[in-house]
C-alpha cells in the first residue's frame, strides 16, 4: 500500500524549485514598478529592492499542496485530512490576500492598529466554520477546562488575529522574517511528526522547502523582501498548526520572542521602527535611546558581546533565529 511518506520528497522539491522559480520572476517583474520597490533601512546608501516576494512563497506552497492532494487521492485513495487541508489553502490565501492589498496601498499609513485587526479577522473564518481543534485544553494550575463554544467563536479568531499581526512586528531585516518562519516551521513539523500527524508534517516541510527557496534571494544582502505577504500567511499558518494539530503548547513558545516584540512595540504605542542607523560601513547604531522591538536589544547585546562592538544586520538576524531555535528546543523538550 502506497503511503505519504514516498512521495514526501518530490512534494518538498516541488514546493523549493517553484519558489526559487517564482522568486527570481518576481524580482524582474517588480523592478519594473515605482511602487513595488522600497529602501533597504539597514544599508548605508538604501539601495532600492523590490517587497511583497511573500507571494512566490504562498503560491509555491499552494501548488505543492494541489500535487500533495492529487497523489493523496488519485495514488493513496485516501481522503483523510482533506477537509483540514482545504482549510489550510484557503485560510493562506485569505492571509496572503490581505498581506498584499496592505503592502500595496500601505495601510500603516492610513489605517489604525484596531481597523488592521477587524481586516485580519475573516482569516479565522475557515477553522471557525469546520468547529476545528479541541475544546479541552490544559491551562498552566487549573487542569483541563472545556472551553465549549468559546473555543471556536472567541479563542480561534484571537489565535489567528494575534499571530497574524504579531509575526509582522518582528521584522524588516535582510532574511529575519523567513529565517524565523523556517525555524518555527521546523519545529512545529517536528512536533506534528512525534505526534503522528504525517499530513501536518508535509505541510510543514512544503512551508520550510519554499522558504528555503526563498531565502536564497532574502538572505543578507536582500534581492527581495519579503512584505506582508508573507508575514501575515506565515504567522497566520501558526495558528493553524496550533489548532488543527492540537499542539497549542508547542506554538505558544515558538511564539514567545513575537509576544515580547508586541509588548516593547506598546511601549512606543506602535509608533517605533524595527530598523537600526547604518554607518557608512553598514554596521548598526541603536535608533532610539529605550528598547522598542527586539532587533533594538540585540544590537545592544551584540555590542556588547563581540569584540569589535560593530553590529551588522546579518548579525542581529542570526542573535534571533538562535533564540528561536533554543524556544524550539524547549518546546520540544
Amino acid at each position: 500500500m502506497l503511503t505519504e511518506t514516498i512521495f514526501g520528497y518530490e512534494i518538498l522539491l516541488i514546493s523549493f524549485c517553484i519558489s526559487v522559480l517564482f522568486t527570481y520572476a518576481w524580482i524582474r517583474v517588480a523592478k519594473r514598478s515605482k511602487g513595488m520597490i522600497v529602501p533597504d533601512m539597514n544599508k548605508h546608501n538604501k539601495p532600492k529592492i523590490p517587497k511583497t516576494g511573500g507571494l512566490a512563497v504562498v503560491l509555491a506552497v499552494i501548488l505543492a499542496i494541489f500535487f500533495y492532494i492529487f497523489v493523496k487521492t488519485f495514488l493513496i485513495q485516501s481522503l483523510s485530512h482533506l477537509i483540514e487541508i482545504l482549510t489550510f489553502m484557503i485560510i493562506l490565501l485569505l492571509a496572503c490576500f490581505i498581506g498584499t492589498i496592505d503592502d500595496i496601498f500601505g495601510w500603516k499609513k492610513s489605517l489604525k492598529g484596531w481597523h488592521k485587526i477587524i481586516m485580519t479577522l475573516p482569516i479565522a473564518l475557515p477553522l471557525v466554520v469546520i468547529n476545528a481543534g479541541q475544546h479541552v485544553m490544559d491551562v498552566p494550575f487549573m487542569g483541563a477546562i472545556n472551553f465549549g463554544l468559546i473555543y471556536p467563536l472567541l479563542l480561534i479568531p484571537l489565535a489567528v488575529i494575534g499571530t497574524s499581526n504579531g509575526f509582522n512586528m518582528l521584522a524588516g531585516y535582510n532574511g529575519l522574517e523567513a529565517g524565523l518562519g523556517l525555524v518555527i516551521f521546523s519545529f512545529l513539523g517536528t512536533k506534528s511528526l512525534l505526534t503522528g500527524q504525517i499530513w501536518l508534517a508535509i505541510l510543514a516541510g512544503i512551508i520550510i522547502a519554499a522558504l528555503i527557496g526563498f531565502l536564497i534571494f532574502n538572505k543578507c544582502p536582500a534581492k527581495v523582501f519579503p512584505g506582508n505577504s508573507l508575514t501575515y500567511s506565515l504567522g497566520a499558518m501558526i495558528a493553524v498548526f496550533a489548532i488543527l494539530g492540537n499542539i497549542e503548547k508547542t506554538a505558544l513558545i515558538l511564539f514567545i520572542p513575537f509576544i515580547i516584540e508586541g509588548v516593547l512595540k506598546a511601549r512606543s504605542k506602535f509608533k517605533a521602527q524595527n530598523f537600526g542607523i547604518p554607518n557608512k560601513d553598514n554596521s548598526l547604531e541603536l535608533p532610539y535611546p529605550k528598547y522598542y522591538s527586539l532587533t533594538h536589544l540585540s544590537i545592544k547585546i551584540l555590542k556588547i558581546i563581540k569584540p569589535s562592538k560593530k553590529v551588522y544586520e546579518k548579525d542581529v538576524v542570526l542573535l534571533l533565529v538562535f533564540v528561536e531555535i533554543l524556544l524550539g528546543l524547549i518546546a520540544l523538550a
